[in-house]
């Protein structure tokens, strides 16, 4: 006799009890679809950076055209593509985390408006910082022989790139610049002591790390008071923007053209200074002609507040990230090509060479791994520089990054290696002290929301107004804080501690290869 659904033992009970039972069975079939949906996701950005390296091994290969040593070379092709991707991963977030904190456009758009800026960067005006990363830093003719040179500068690229992927690993923000830079300082000092390293040059490219962050905290705090005093605070809001936020469209044009002239002269054609930044003010000037019209139909109809504005200031908060990355991929490409251009060109002449070149081929695959690496492994650490130091608005973000590509692009233009993410974050540490101190202190501010609120004049030192122009305390608007102290604290340690392990770690590696390969 067959048995039926109702007579099988293991199927009797009330018909709520199966209907539970199995909805219990679908809760574990959709559970393991969901964590085999989650692994599958999980593979995929390891998988597409494997693949990238795959194809670094036949790029590298062809590009040689089968030229002894090709071995080594490929290996230092992928290490250095290994660099690439950790930086593109840990670095590059700064480019566009202002941006993306405020809402100027997707998480998304902000990786493919990066990822094709840091490669153009790269590949049009990378060489010189690369050139000082591969043969500014070491006295190589002091090298015992070109293969404890090539050696060396094989352990900085690992050694480099281990750190920043565990530091991107556990979700802190690291300048790849010092990596790399305290990699080849230990690997030179394990292969030739410590007279080996150019002293003068690592304290210069030093007193930049310093210099870099104040320099960019000091000039996104003085753009963020020009808007303060000439647009936010003002009885007409949007007649100020209509006036201002295009000529601040064209200096950033202006600047960038200015930039890119001298590069380019450099590389394909000839043009001095004064040339370069005429074309550079022609740019702005065209820039600041076609934004009037612009600006001034995007605001028709816009009330008279401060939500109007932010309004205006994103498609230049656009072009500033875009901007950014692009000068973020001048300047830190060479922390990933610097050494393979010198293992390079030792490899095919011989010998230790004193200034190393550095070809195309070798720049694009620095700016591919660079925007590969953002693209699998950005979003991680975006949240921090965007939102978690302190609040941006378009406004401040825009200062933010204009601030931060003009300060990379004045160092890689004269082939200083400074530390974008020390930029970036001195950008937003300026503007969140800066706000703290303008709304305990500003006159124009104090006066502007008196004025707003109806209040007397005698009443200035007895209250002030918030936003909304309610009555608070003054003694508690000048203790608010609006920069998170600990980040800063977090985000120095890191900085302080990755110059030595990443030179501690390249020395070692550096005198086990020497073992292994000499």
């Amino acid at each position: 006799m067959s048995i039926t659904p109702d007579s099988n033992p293991h199927n009797r009970g009330p018909k709520g009890a199966r209907k539970k039972t199995l909805d219990r069975d679908l809760d574990k079939i959709a559970s393991v679809e969901n964590a085999s949906m989650n692994v599958s996701r999980a593979l995929a950005a390891p998988g597409a950076a494997f693949l990238f390296l795959l194809a670094v091994v036949v790029f590298t290969t062809t590009s040689l055209g089968g030229q002894q040593s090709t071995i080594i070379a490929v290996a230092a092709a992928v290490l250095a593509a290994y660099m690439a991707m950790n930086i593109g991963a840990n670095d590059v977030t700064n480019n566009i985390g202002a941006a993306v904190g405020a809402r100027a456009f997707s998480l998304g758009a902000g990786l493919a408006i990066a990822a094709v800026c840091e490669v153009a960067g790269a590949v049009i005006a990378g060489s010189p910082v690369a050139e000082t990363i591969s043969s500014g830093i070491l006295h190589v003719d002091m090298m015992a022989s070109p293969s404890h040179f090539i050696w060396a500068m094989m352990a900085s690229l690992l050694a480099a790139a281990v750190w920043i992927n565990i530091a991107t690993w556990i979700g802190a923000p690291v300048s790849t610049t010092h990596a790399i830079v305290g990699g080849v300082t230990g690997a030179g000092i394990a292969a030739a002591g410590v007279s080996a390293v150019n002293w003068p040059t690592l304290a210069g490219i030093t007193v930049s790390w310093i210099v870099s962050p104040l320099l960019g905290a000091l000039v996104a705090v003085a753009m963020l008071a020009f808007i303060k005093n000439f647009i936010i605070y003002t009885p007409d809001k949007i007649a100020a923007a209509r006036r201002w936020v295009p000529m601040l469209i064209g200096l950033m044009f202006g600047t960038f053209a200015t930039y890119l002239a001298i590069k380019l002269s450099e590389q394909l054609f000839e043009i001095t200074l004064a040339g370069s930044a005429a074309l550079g003010l022609a740019v702005g000037l065209v820039s600041w002609a076609i934004s009037i019209p612009v600006i001034r139909q995007q605001s028709a109809g816009f009330e008279n507040r401060n939500q109007s504005l932010k309004k205006l200031f994103h498609i230049p908060l656009i072009f500033s990230a875009a901007l950014l990355s692009f000068a973020h991929g001048a300047n830190d490409v060479a922390n990933a090509i610097g050494p393979l251009a010198a293992i390079i060109e030792t490899l095919q002449g011989g010998r230790l060479v004193a200034q190393a070149s550095v070809p195309t081929w070798e720049l694009l695959i620095g700016g591919l791994g660079i925007s590969l690496g953002l693209l699998l492994f950005g979003p991680k650490l975006v949240n921090l520089v965007g939102k978690e130091i302190t609040k941006l608005n378009p406004m401040r973000a825009y200062c933010v990054a204009l601030s931060a590509a003009v300060t990379v692009i004045l160092a890689s233009s004269i082939g200083v290696p400074v530390s974008s993410t020390h930029i970036a974050v001195g950008s937003v540490f300026g503007v969140g002290l800066f706000r703290e101190w303008y709304i305990a202190k500003s006159r124009r501010r104090q006066d502007y929301l008196r004025r707003k609120a109806g209040l007397e004049p005698q009443a200035v030192d007895k209250q002030a107004t918030d936003k909304n122009a309610h009555d608070v305390n003054v003694d508690e608007v000048r203790r608010r804080h609006l920069v998170r102290r600990s980040h800063l604290l977090t985000i120095v340690a890191a900085w302080t501690i990755t110059v030595p392990v990443s030179a501690a770690l390249a020395g070692l590696l550096a005198m086990v290869m020497f073992r292994l390969f000499i």
